[in-house]
C-alpha cells in the first residue's frame, strides 16, 4: 500500500471517530497523532465526557483488540499482567491473561489504584512485556494504552510520580463540549459503537505500517539541533525546577513526525514541533518554588520558552 493511500486511510479513521466524539476534532487528532509515534495516552479528565467511548472508537477504527480496566484501590498487579493456576490433575501451571494482554487497554482512573498497581501497568507500557511467574511474554503489537486519570484533589487517589507520567507520549484532555457540539450531541442521542453504526477503516497490520513510515520521515539536523535547544532552556529556566528528560526530547521528535505524517509530508518542519510542544511536553516538567510563588502556569511557563528559541534556518527539506 503507497504512503498517500495508507495516510488518506489514517485522516478517514479520524473522521469516523469525529462522527462519535462530536465537537473534538482536536483531541482526536492529538490522540491518533502520539499512537502513530508509538507512544501512550494520559487523558486527564473528570467523570461523564466521553472517554470509555473515545477509547471504543479508536480501536474498532483502527481494527485493535480492546480491553478496560477500572482501577480501584484492591486492583492487583495481577489483574494487568495475568496469573498462573495450578491443575492437580494435570501437575501443570496455566496462565490465564490479564487485562495487558491486548492491543488497546483503556486503563480507568489510573491514579485511584495503588503505586504498585501502577507500576505493574507502566512497566508493561515501557517494555512491551510481561512476566509471570519467571516467564515473559510478549504483548500484542500494536498495544497502546490510553489511561485516564482524575483531576488532582480527587478523593482516594494517588498522583503518579513525574518518573511514571514521563512513560506518556501526550498528556491531554477532552473537557467539556462547548455549546453546539453539546446540543448536536444531545439531538443524535444515545452513542452506538456497534459495527453498524463506526466501521474499521485500517488494520493493525497497516496501523504498524503506518508507524514504521512514521519512524523513516527526514528529519533535518537543524531540527534536531532545535529540539535540543529547546529542552535545554526548559533545564536552565529559574521556573522549572525539572526541565525535559531526553526521554521527552525523543517524544517530541516522534510526535513532531507523526504530525508531518498526518499533514501529508515525508519530512518535518518547526510547525510540527509547535504543533504537538506543549501536550507532549507539559506533564514532564516541574515547576520551581519561586514560579509556584508567582504563580505562574506551566503553559505559561514553556510557552514563553519556546518563542525565546530561535528557529531553525536550514533546508528541512534536505
Amino acid at each position: 500500500m503507497s504512503k498517500i493511500l495508507m495516510d488518506k486511510k489514517v485522516i478517514k479513521s479520524m473522521e469516523e471517530i469525529n462522527r462519535v466524539m462530536i465537537g473534538k476534532e482536536r483531541t482526536v487528532h492529538q490522540i491518533m497523532t502520539a499512537i502513530l509515534a508509538g507512544g501512550h495516552v494520559l487523558i486527564e479528565d473528570i467523570p461523564g465526557v466521553g472517554k470509555t467511548t473515545l477509547a471504543l472508537a479508536f480501536s474498532k477504527v483502527l481494527g485493535l483488540s480492546y480491553q478496560r480496566i477500572q482501577f480501584t484501590p484492591d486492583i492487583m498487579p495481577t489483574d494487568i499482567a495475568g496469573f498462573s493456576i495450578y491443575h492437580m490433575e494435570s501437575e501443570t501451571f496455566e496462565y490465564r491473561e490479564g487485562a495487558a494482554m491486548t492491543n488497546l487497554l483503556l486503563a480507568d482512573e489510573i491514579n485511584r489504584t495503588s503505586p504498585k498497581t501502577q507500576s505493574a501497568l507502566l512497566e508493561a507500557m515501557e517494555e512491551g512485556k510481561i512476566t509471570v511467574d519467571g516467564v515473559t511474554r510478549d504483548l500484542p503489537d500494536p498495544y497502546i494504552v490510553l489511561a485516564t486519570q482524575n483531576p488532582l484533589g480527587s478523593i482516594g487517589t494517588h498522583t503518579l510520580p513525574e518518573s511514571q507520567l514521563d512513560r506518556f507520549m501526550i498528556r491531554t484532555s477532552l473537557g467539556y463540549p462547548d455549546m453546539e457540539s453539546e446540543v448536536q450531541m444531545l439531538m443524535q442521542g444515545s452513542v452506538d459503537l456497534t459495527e453498524q453504526n463506526i466501521k474499521e477503516q485500517i488494520s493493525a497490520q497497516e496501523l504498524k505500517k503506518a508507524r514504521k513510515e512514521v519512524k523513516g520521515l527526514f528529519v533535518h539536523e537543524d531540527i534536531i539541533r532545535y529540539i535540543v535547544e529547546i529542552a535545554n532552556e526548559t533545564r536552565r529556566s529559574r521556573d522549572l525546577e525539572l526541565g525535559i528528560s531526553p526521554r521527552g526530547t525523543i517524544a517530541l521528535l516522534s510526535m513532531a513526525k507523526a504530525n508531518a505524517y498526518l499533514d501529508g509530508r515525508n519530512y518535518v518542519i518547526p510547525e510540527d514541533i509547535k504543533n504537538v510542544f506543549l501536550e507532549t511536553i507539559e506533564h514532564r516538567v516541574i515547576k520551581s518554588k519561586e514560579a509556584r510563588i508567582q504563580k505562574k502556569t506551566r503553559k505559561e511557563i514553556l510557552k514563553d520558552i519556546f518563542y525565546k528559541i530561535p528557529l531553525p534556518k536550514g533546508n528541512q527539506k534536505g
